[in-house]
């Protein structure tokens, strides 16, 4: 993997890059639909495609147990598997250690979890998912990470900050001079605790010199204020290297990522714009549209008049509303789209209003408008 930084705003840490891998190359600041069981819910991948997506995200830990690394490996990649043919980012596990944390148990060697499919008890270490990763022909490879709740006690965020640490050398010296693996920045909502976590990581080195070729943002957006975590982004940001690409992991309302990208953030992914699509929510640009909503039975306009996806230039509301209502599989899959063209338009726009040097105003003004609308449906 490559990153290539093109152009950094005057006025703001706001920049344009590419990254480029054997699979392909695409424009930064992107997003990432997540796609965690390697699928995209209710899409395929040319409809994928069409909504400007570059890359798509997975989640490691659970193609590892199903299907399995072997039918991946066999398969010719993850990629190809999914019929997909461009680049993917695999997220480890670490937020299964968060999110599963009743049924895991963190020792220095690795995790040990509970299968969320079968039961059986599995075991998973930071050398294995470098591994894995490498063997499902994952482009860029999160490192295993132990994330913790930023309202854990300050013990317990040390701790899981620095086995992030630990466990990032171990993924270093097990991968080879060919895999692209990102540190993760931990640390909770202490400014300095992040800014050790990356100026550790910023400098680390595997056992044949090999250096992280990227960095990830973790630990965020499961708690803590807008204002807090813009806070951390922007001085964790800082102290990571510029040549390389940044990543705020799991963080995604549009007001988050104007904010990131304003402070020289290059990667984002988030479930909200298929997971709240497949449950009735539009983000349009006059706000978001709870489509479900009664008031929509007779409207004739598109959803978004300024959306060229298909969902709006085919159908109207009251049909969306009426599928939706009706339980009808076409409803889920329409506001998907939908969502996930609105969110590459708007990195697209931002990428355009970055070069031209004029980010730091528009994403203003977006926010403000994005504000407004929240209020308005209050």
């Amino acid at each position: 993997m490559k990153f290539h930084l093109e152009w950094t705003e005057a006025s703001s840490d706001a920049r344009t890059g590419r990254i480029v891998t054997d699979k392909g190359s695409f424009e930064t600041p992107a997003f990432m639909p997540v796609a965690t069981r390697g699928t995209v819910r209710g899409l395929p991948v040319d409809r994928i495609r069409e909504t400007g997506a570059g890359i798509l995200l997975v989640n490691l830990f659970h193609l590892w147990l199903r299907p399995g690394e072997k039918v991946v490996r066999e398969a010719g990649g993850i990629s190809p598997f999914m019929g997909w043919g461009g680049p993917v980012l695999a997220d480890s596990g670490g937020y299964q250690i968060y999110s599963l944390s009743g049924s895991v148990r963190i020792r220095e060697e690795g995790a040990f979890f509970q299968s969320p499919y079968d039961g059986r008890k599995v075991f998973l270490s930071p050398e294995e998912v470098v591994s894995v990763g490498q063997s499902m022909g994952i482009d860029l490879i999160m490192v295993l990470d132990h994330l913790v709740s930023p309202d854990s006690p300050p013990e317990l965020l040390t701790e899981a900050r620095d086995r992030t640490l630990r466990w990032a050398r171990r993924s270093l010296d097990a991968s080879t001079p060919e895999a692209a693996i990102f540190g993760i920045v931990q640390g909770g909502c202490d400014a300095d605790a992040r800014k050790w976590s990356a100026g550790i990581l910023s400098s680390m080195t595997g056992r044949d010199g090999q250096s992280f070729a990227g960095f990830g943002i973790g630990g965020l957006g499961i708690g803590e204020s807008f204002d807090v975590r813009n806070r951390i982004v922007r001085e964790t940001v800082g102290l990571l290297p510029a040549e390389k690409p940044r990543y705020l992991m799991g963080i995604g309302y549009p007001e988050d990522l104007l904010a990131g990208i304003g402070q020289g953030v290059d990667l984002f992914d988030c479930v909200l714009p298929t997971r709240n699509g497949r449950n009735g929510m539009a983000f349009t640009s006059g706000g978001r549209v709870s489509i479900r909503n009664a008031r929509f039975q007779d409207d004739r306009a598109p959803l978004d008049a300024h959306c060229s996806c298909p969902a709006c230039t085919q159908y109207t509301r009251a049909y969306i509303h009426h599928l939706f209502r009706n339980g009808e599989m076409l409803g889920p899959i329409l506001n998907t789209v939908h969502n996930l063209t609105y969110y590459m338009d708007l990195m697209c726009q931002a990428r355009t209003e970055i070069r031209q040097g004029t980010f730091g105003a528009w994403s203003r003004q977006k926010m403000d408008s994005l504000q407004q609308s929240e209020r308005g449906r209050s």
